[in-house]
């Protein structure tokens, strides 16, 4: 399938520059007093829950707000991250959501684990950087606090992260175990803290989610893992997934393979290989981009009930192979850093594209084939993520580049 539309080079540039605008504009409708919200506030934004600060959305947003170049904007960046502070469980886990009309955390089903990790890296995004200054020093408790949760659900051998299913951003599919987005969120955590074991993280993560390539460690759990995957595996050129005892996941999660690169996981040859593998995939074919390259059929022994919930996940449909503009700006982002910043630029304007349909809605997500929207309008990460990647595309290596290493204690 191809884009039927071939735009001039100032066509493009005139459509990304719409889009920012259009970004800047949407950011500042869906600003609240106590930070940004998930989507455009209306009827059916409040009865599916999205006028609520959620842990992952506000943490992507203020780091878009934060490149935003609009002064409302950059200084409200950090207004949702001290909302979530203010509702961080005892036990120091970020919520999912906080709904502003009770003033209740959420904490989903089975724990929501990356609402942590995305908070804490947006924390330290927004530190160095004015009005926000100071961040990290503000909300020191928080963060130990923060950190101590994760460590809690670290493996002592392997220095990943494990969780259940459905707990983190794809949060009706069935990744549980040592999961791929999770743990590239980790290591960059581990980066920007100056937490113990990050080496050893970033070992394993390759050894585990591409067990093809690596060197496996002679802890037996390791090779007990990386046993029936070497068994069974067809996809060999992206990262798994995940690895759970005895099964994985090779649908091909675009997210968790593109934060693999982004936070620094990947050496040349193996950010080569995925971005390959993702291009023969043709995830960004005609927008960017679909979130798995083979969506999991109702008949596969990975399929579990709760995906045809409000039939949602069926396949090419919402985190099961729905195309998401969200994503869509961290594949711009990867290619910019890959150093391919034409090419990058030529995804930025596809990206601007598909955020301008039916008046720019900038919706959630569309199907993976037919193309039709679903979801929410209005989304918030959707301009923000536009936002960090057009950044990326102008300074070539953008808000993931990686950093000296903070060196202070906890």
């Amino acid at each position: 399938m191809t884009s039927p539309i071939t735009p001039t080079p100032s066509e493009d540039a005139a459509l990304i520059e719409a889009c920012r605008h259009k970004s800047v504009e949407l950011l500042r409708t869906n600003l609240s007093p106590q930070g940004i919200l998930a989507a455009t506030p209306g009827a059916r934004a409040e009865s599916r829950g999205y006028a609520a600060i959620f842990g992952r959305d506000a943490a992507v947003c203020a780091i878009g707000m934060a490149l935003s170049g609009d002064a409302v904007l950059e200084r409200e960046a950090a207004t949702g991250l001290v909302t979530l502070a203010r509702h961080q469980a005892n036990n120091g886990q970020i919520p999912k959501f906080v709904d502003l009309r009770g003033q209740e955390a959420d904490f989903w089903y089975l724990g929501c684990i990356d609402a942590t990790l995305w908070w804490l890296i947006a924390l330290d995004f927004l530190d160095g950087r004015e009005p926000a200054g100071g961040l990290r020093q503000n909300l020191a408790p928080g963060i130990a606090k923060a950190l101590q949760w994760l460590e809690a659900q670290e493996h002592q051998r392997f220095f990943l992260l494990q969780q259940n299913e459905a707990s983190d951003w794809a949060d009706i599919m069935p990744r549980s175990g040592f999961v791929l987005y999770t743990n590239a969120l980790w290591y960059r955590v581990k980066h920007l803290y100056g937490l113990a074991r990050m080496e050893e993280t970033r070992a394993n993560f390759n050894e585990l989610f591409h067990p093809f390539s690596a060197v496996l460690a002679e802890y037996r759990r390791a090779r007990l893992l990386t046993h029936y995957v070497k068994r069974k595996a067809k996809n060999r050129d992206l990262y798994l997934s995940f690895v759970n005892f005895s099964f994985f996941g090779e649908e091909g999660d675009v997210f968790g393979n593109l934060l693999a690169l982004l936070c620094g996981l990947a050496d040349g040859e193996a950010a080569r290989r995925t971005l390959h593998a993702l291009d023969r995939a043709g995830i960004a074919d005609p927008w960017p981009v679909r979130v798995v390259c083979e969506p999991i059929p109702a008949g596969s022994s990975l399929w579990r009930a709760y995906m045809s919930r409000h039939l949602q996940n069926l396949e090419w449909q919402y985190h099961n192979g729905g195309i998401w503009p969200l994503v869509g700006g961290f594949w711009v982002a990867t290619l910019a850093q890959a150093g391919e910043r034409d090419r990058a630029n030529t995804e930025l304007a596809k990206l601007a594209r598909v955020n301008a349909l039916d008046g720019w809605s900038f919706n959630e997500w569309l199907h993976g084939r037919t193309l039709a929207p679903g979801g929410m309008r209005g989304q918030s990460w959707n301009a923000a993520a536009f936002l960090i990647a057009l950044n990326a595309v102008r300074e070539g290596s953008g808000a993931f580049a990686l950093r000296p290493r903070w060196s202070g204690s906890r």
